[in-house]
């Protein structure tokens, strides 16, 4: 098994090819409901707002998601 290094950032690990592969099949999944949200913005009669919201919120829980897999670490200050 492949381990990849982990980002030049503070707190991030190296990572399994499977953490890896989970996070892409995320990613892709991401990229097909944003596309979906880019059609609905422009939809006559949807409420933008309210749509607005919803991206946002995707985003968080798609973040939120890979966050739980790659498991940041804090750092020392």
């Amino acid at each position: 098994m492949t381990e990849h290094q982990g980002l030049p950032v503070e707190g991030y690990q190296p990572q399994s090819d499977a953490k890896v592969s989970a996070v892409n099949v995320n990613k892709r999944l991401e990229e097909e409901v944003l596309r979906r949200i880019d059609t609905l913005e422009q939809t006559p009669g949807v409420d933008r707002r309210w749509l607005a919201i919803g991206k946002t919120q995707l985003e968080q829980a798609f973040m939120a998601i890979n966050r739980a897999i790659f498991q940041p670490a804090r750092i020392n200050l």
